[in-house]
């Protein structure tokens, strides 16, 4: 009996001293304690330091699924400012997109290229493509909608179309990070991180249309153009009319 009350104590003692903030954190006091404090700030001040966030970061990671004009988009890419690297999953199948500079490359299997064509001609057409690196001409219709999933700047814009006016939200964890909710009066959401720097770290989408999450802010990975033995041009054309890519 008297270890539990010198131990009650002393937690007392130490709840009133310099710890203050990790005991109102446990006992559900303020949420905010310990925090980078922008869960104390108005809802579009909130927004534009997530947004200043994010386009001083040199490189982010973007994954999640996007449903726009009737279609679903599953992403995974890495981004940086001279391109980026990653998969794209629609409809039509999966494919990988490799962006340095202006030079994108496009890889998939056969059934990915062409029209569903049955002839020979079709199918050897297909089995050349297949796997290997096709070069994607600049002025080929599919160079513009295939390059959006690689371009940190357009993808990122994206996350900051929240109808006003809007609201500041619950506080979450999005993974293991705390988080401050961004509510738009239109539906969807901006989860901003209360940890370091208030990097935006999830998008919910408003009715249901998707949701993406942004991991590894800053982190440096490899960007390099495939070697030139695994890589095929195709002219002026690759030949395929890929689905749009996901607007605002």
């Amino acid at each position: 009996m008297y270890r539990r009350h010198r131990t009650a104590a002393v937690l007392a003692t130490l709840c009133a001293g310099t710890v203050l903030s990790g005991c109102l954190g446990m006992g559900g006091g303020d949420p905010d304690a310990g925090t980078n404090g922008v869960g104390k700030l108005p809802a579009t001040t909130i927004e534009q330091q997530a947004k200043d966030a994010a386009a001083g970061a040199a490189t982010v990671r973007l994954a999640g699924t996007v449903l726009s004009k009737g279609q679903t988009f599953r992403l995974d890419m890495r981004l940086r400012e001279n391109g980026g690297v990653g998969e794209v999953t629609t409809k039509g199948g999966t494919f990988q997109l490799l962006r340095v500079g202006k030079d994108l490359f496009l890889k998939a299997g056969a059934d990915f290229y062409g029209d569903g064509g049955t002839d020979e001609d079709s199918k050897a057409a297909a089995a050349k493509l297949s796997d290997k690196y096709v070069k994607v001409p600049t002025g080929d219709p599919a160079y513009q909608q295939l390059s959006g999933f690689t371009d940190k700047k357009v993808l990122l814009a994206d996350l900051f179309v929240l109808s006003a006016p809007l609201a500041v939200g619950g506080h979450q964890k999005v993974g293991d990070a705390r988080t401050i909710a961004v509510e738009g009066a239109k539906g969807g959401s901006l989860d901003v991180s209360l940890e370091g720097r208030p990097y935006p770290l999830r998008y919910q989408r408003a009715s249901g249309a998707g949701t993406l999450t942004m991991t590894d802010w800053g982190e440096d990975f490899t960007l390099a153009a495939p070697d030139a033995s695994h890589v095929v041009d195709y002219g002026t054309s690759v030949g395929v009319t890929p689905a749009p890519a996901p607007k605002k």
